[in-house]
Protein backbone atom coordinates (compact mmCIF):
# COMPACT_ATOMS: atom_id res chain seq x y z
CA UNK A 1 0.00 0.00 0.00
CA UNK A 2 1.50 3.13 -0.97
CA UNK A 3 0.96 6.06 1.76
CA UNK A 4 3.09 8.85 1.81
CA UNK A 5 3.15 10.80 5.53
CA UNK A 6 3.83 14.24 5.59
CA UNK A 7 5.72 16.06 8.56
CA UNK A 8 4.71 19.57 7.65
CA UNK A 9 1.36 19.24 6.30
CA UNK A 10 -0.04 19.72 9.16
CA UNK A 11 -3.08 17.29 9.45
CA UNK A 12 -2.56 14.60 12.28
CA UNK A 13 -1.02 11.34 10.75
CA UNK A 14 -3.72 9.01 11.42
CA UNK A 15 -5.98 11.25 9.21
CA UNK A 16 -3.26 11.25 6.96
CA UNK A 17 -3.44 7.24 6.50
CA UNK A 18 -7.46 7.58 6.40
CA UNK A 19 -8.28 10.41 3.88
CA UNK A 20 -5.32 8.33 1.54
CA UNK A 21 -7.00 4.95 2.22
CA UNK A 22 -10.67 6.76 1.58
CA UNK A 23 -9.30 8.12 -1.59
CA UNK A 24 -7.89 4.76 -3.00
CA UNK A 25 -11.32 2.86 -1.76
CA UNK A 26 -13.26 5.64 -3.36
CA UNK A 27 -11.12 6.00 -6.27
CA UNK A 28 -11.67 2.00 -7.03
CA UNK A 29 -8.05 1.03 -6.43
CA UNK A 30 -9.26 -0.41 -3.26
CA UNK A 31 -12.43 -2.94 -3.35
CA UNK A 32 -14.64 -4.53 -1.49
CA UNK A 33 -12.89 -7.14 0.47
CA UNK A 34 -9.63 -6.34 -0.04
CA UNK A 35 -7.29 -6.80 2.60
CA UNK A 36 -5.33 -3.57 4.39
CA UNK A 37 -1.98 -4.52 5.88
CA UNK A 38 -2.12 -5.39 9.82
CA UNK A 39 -1.59 -2.46 12.01
CA UNK A 40 1.63 -3.34 12.89
CA UNK A 41 2.72 -3.84 9.53
CA UNK A 42 1.79 -0.56 8.22
CA UNK A 43 3.17 1.02 11.50
CA UNK A 44 6.12 -0.60 10.65
CA UNK A 45 6.65 0.04 6.73
CA UNK A 46 5.53 3.94 8.11
CA UNK A 47 8.17 4.18 10.72
CA UNK A 48 5.30 5.42 13.23
CA UNK A 49 3.62 4.13 16.01
CA UNK A 50 1.10 1.08 16.14
CA UNK A 51 -1.42 3.16 18.03
CA UNK A 52 -1.43 5.35 15.19
CA UNK A 53 -2.40 2.99 12.67
CA UNK A 54 -4.97 1.83 15.09
CA UNK A 55 -6.62 4.97 15.14
CA UNK A 56 -6.82 5.24 11.76
CA UNK A 57 -7.91 1.96 11.35
CA UNK A 58 -10.67 2.60 13.96
CA UNK A 59 -12.02 5.50 12.39
CA UNK A 60 -12.29 4.32 8.95
CA UNK A 61 -14.11 1.63 10.72
CA UNK A 62 -16.47 3.33 12.42
CA UNK A 63 -17.05 5.68 9.47
CA UNK A 64 -18.33 2.41 7.25
CA UNK A 65 -15.19 2.11 4.92
CA UNK A 66 -13.40 -0.90 6.62
CA UNK A 67 -14.16 -3.95 8.65
CA UNK A 68 -12.54 -5.53 11.06
CA UNK A 69 -12.17 -9.37 11.59
CA UNK A 70 -11.01 -10.60 14.80
CA UNK A 71 -8.15 -12.97 13.95
CA UNK A 72 -7.99 -12.13 10.22
CA UNK A 73 -7.51 -8.59 10.23
CA UNK A 74 -9.11 -5.27 8.33
CA UNK A 75 -10.97 -5.49 4.85
CA UNK A 76 -12.58 -2.62 2.86
CA UNK A 77 -16.39 -3.00 3.32
CA UNK A 78 -18.89 -3.64 0.80
CA UNK A 79 -19.50 -0.51 -0.91
CA UNK A 80 -22.01 2.04 0.32
CA UNK A 81 -23.60 3.77 -2.25
CA UNK A 82 -24.90 6.42 0.09
CA UNK A 83 -21.64 6.69 2.28
CA UNK A 84 -19.46 7.07 -1.14
CA UNK A 85 -22.11 9.77 -2.39
CA UNK A 86 -21.95 11.92 1.04
CA UNK A 87 -17.80 11.00 1.03
CA UNK A 88 -17.91 12.57 -2.15
CA UNK A 89 -20.10 15.65 -1.52
CA UNK A 90 -17.82 16.38 1.29
CA UNK A 91 -14.63 16.81 -0.58
CA UNK A 92 -16.61 18.65 -3.85
CA UNK A 93 -17.89 21.22 -1.05
CA UNK A 94 -14.44 21.55 0.02
CA UNK A 95 -12.87 22.39 -3.13
CA UNK A 96 -15.62 24.53 -4.40
CA UNK A 97 -14.97 26.14 -1.17
CA UNK A 98 -11.34 26.74 -1.84
CA UNK A 99 -11.89 27.99 -5.38
CA UNK A 100 -14.36 30.36 -3.94
CA UNK A 101 -11.86 31.73 -1.30
CA UNK A 102 -9.64 32.05 -4.17
CA UNK A 103 -11.81 33.69 -6.69
CA UNK A 104 -12.75 36.36 -3.47
CA UNK A 105 -9.20 37.39 -3.16
CA UNK A 106 -8.58 37.60 -6.96
CA UNK A 107 -11.47 40.00 -7.29
CA UNK A 108 -13.55 37.35 -9.32
CA UNK A 109 -17.31 38.03 -9.36
CA UNK A 110 -20.12 35.47 -8.25
CA UNK A 111 -21.15 35.60 -12.26
CA UNK A 112 -17.67 35.07 -13.78
CA UNK A 113 -17.27 32.07 -11.63
CA UNK A 114 -20.60 30.66 -12.57
CA UNK A 115 -19.85 31.32 -16.22
CA UNK A 116 -16.81 29.33 -15.80
CA UNK A 117 -18.34 26.63 -14.00
CA UNK A 118 -21.11 26.51 -16.34
CA UNK A 119 -18.53 26.18 -19.11
CA UNK A 120 -16.63 23.61 -17.68
CA UNK A 121 -19.55 21.60 -16.61
CA UNK A 122 -20.00 21.53 -20.31
CA UNK A 123 -16.87 20.57 -21.71
CA UNK A 124 -17.51 17.16 -19.67
CA UNK A 125 -20.86 16.52 -21.14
Amino acid sequence: MNIIISNSSGKPIYEQIMTQIKQMIMSGELKAGDPLPSMRLLAKELRISVITTKRAYEELARDGFITNVVGKGSFVAETNQELMREENLREIEDRLRGAVNRARVAGVSRKECQEMFDLLWEDEE
